[in-house]
């Protein structure tokens, strides 16, 4: 067991103080409207690096920018980045008009009290096929808030139900990072653990849509119908369709970008590739602040981690919880922890591994079960952060499309995170694991 140094967590600490801070300042002691919209999260993170690079005095400061290079140029924040980008000139590619077309298109078959739950079974389908939240947030989120509008359903409540739908397949999903990261760092089957995982998740996602029904069953207000472009419909029927068959990300949205590029090249005439080529510029700087948070957040982890703050957090997580049962427990706050601290499920997993195979030894439990726990508190977690890629996206989305929202605006709405937390910690302490056959 390596010894830690908890004072290296400071930087998560002084991140969340500003960040937090601010916006409680803002939105309920000063009144401002959309006061957390407003915090600049980039500001607050580059002052938590900065505290991070004057802690460790023991390393010089290009030593530490090694580090922090080396943080960011991990597979999974280049391909998160890359997924930014791409999600980012789909929107700008697409428009509005797209989204609502798809919209109206939807309503004129589904009655309007079905529509948001529809919302969360299609992102379900959408994620589980894909194995990326982050994709799925991008393709639906601008249909939700169209049908938001359409409908008289709040936008929280609409992107709220998609990230919820994103995360189940997020969690389950056999392609998923967070999947092979659990499976693979505690040597199981994915099968098992998607056998053990699904009895958690099922039921969570069955309470979700009921709550989901139960709140819009009757709030829908008058609709009035308006003209869609059932060629405008195509790019998201491509893509949606690309998501439940299973195709890499990449190359779905690639399909959405260059369909939605013909469709305005052939329908608008010269001018359309002016706007064609504004539309895909706005929509990549769109994900300016996205794509900083990630770079900015693997930078102060870098640092971090060689401070030892990420074994303190640890030793303490497993000097706390004994016991079968609550070493579950510890188990999902370890990698919940780890969460918060990097806004990334699938290296949150990556970095309790060991420690959670060494506790699960000790306690007995299953590979599958504890690749089970750290895969779906990881989702729980990541579904919920104000900071997480998945939030980010959503918030990015509307802002896109010319539409303000902030994070603690949708964490109210976000039921299947909050289910799905109730459901494992039933399966943890009330109903017994079942016994290797």
């Amino acid at each position: 067991m390596k010894k830690g140094n908890a004072w290296a967590l400071l930087p998560i600490g002084v991140f969340l103080v500003i960040y937090l801070g601010l916006g409680i300042t803002f939105e309920y002691i000063m009144g401002i409207s959309m006061g957390f919209y407003n915090i600049p999260i980039v500001v607050a993170f580059l002052v938590a690096i900065l505290v991070a690079c004057f802690q460790n005095k023991a390393l010089k400061f290009d030593d530490k920018l090694v580090l922090m290079g080396k943080g960011i140029g991990d597979k999974n924040i280049v391909t998160m980045i890359l997924i930014f980008m791409a999600a980012g000139i789909f929107v700008g590619v697409v428009g509005r008009s797209s989204a609502e077309s798809v919209a109206y298109f939807m309503l004129s078959i589904i009655p309007a009290r079905f529509a948001v739950a529809v919302l969360f079974i299609v992102s379900c389908f959408v994620s589980t096929a894909m194995g990326t939240s982050v994709g799925t947030i991008t393709l639906i989120a601008p249909i939700a808030i169209a049908v938001g509008n359409a409908t008289g359903f709040s936008l929280p409540l609409c992107l709220g139900t998609v990230m919820g739908g994103a995360m189940f397949g997020d969690n389950l999903s056999f392609i998923s990072d967070t999947t092979i990261a659990a499976c693979n760092g505690q040597g199981c089957q994915m099968k098992d653990k998607f056998r053990e995982n699904f009895w958690i998740a099922l039921p969570a996602a069955v309470v979700t849509l009921i709550i989901i029904v139960a709140l819009t069953f009757n709030g829908a207000g008058e609709i009035e119908l308006k003209d869609y472009n059932l060629i405008q419909i195509i790019p998201y029927v491509l893509v949606l369709a690309g998501g439940i068959i299973g195709i890499n990300v990449f190359i779905v949205l690639l399909v959405g970008i260059v369909s939605g590029s013909v469709i305005m090249l052939a329908t608008g005439g010269v001018d359309s590739f002016y706007s064609l080529l504004g539309g895909m510029g706005s929509g990549a700087a769109g994900m300016f602040e996205t794509t900083m948070v990630a770079i900015l957040v693997a930078a102060m982890c870098a640092l971090i981690r060689e401070f030892g703050g990420f074994d303190a957090l640890l030793n303490g997580i497993r000097r706390v919880f004994k016991g079968k049962k609550n070493g579950q427990l510890g188990m999902g706050l370890l990698v919940g922890a780890m969460d918060i601290a990097t806004a990334n499920n699938t290296v949150a997993i990556v970095m309790a591994n060991p420690n959670a195979k060494e506790m699960a030894e000790s306690y007995g439990v299953s590979a599958r079960k504890t690749a089970s726990i750290l895969d779906t508190f990881s989702c729980v977690f990541q579904g919920v952060i104000p900071y997480g890629a998945q939030m980010l996206v959503a918030i990015a989305a509307a802002d896109t499309l010319g539409y303000s929202v902030s994070a603690f605006q949708i964490i109210p709405f976000l039921f299947y995170p909050f289910v799905l937390l109730i459901s494992s910690l039933v399966f943890i302490y009330i109903i017994p694991e079942k016994k290797n056959k």
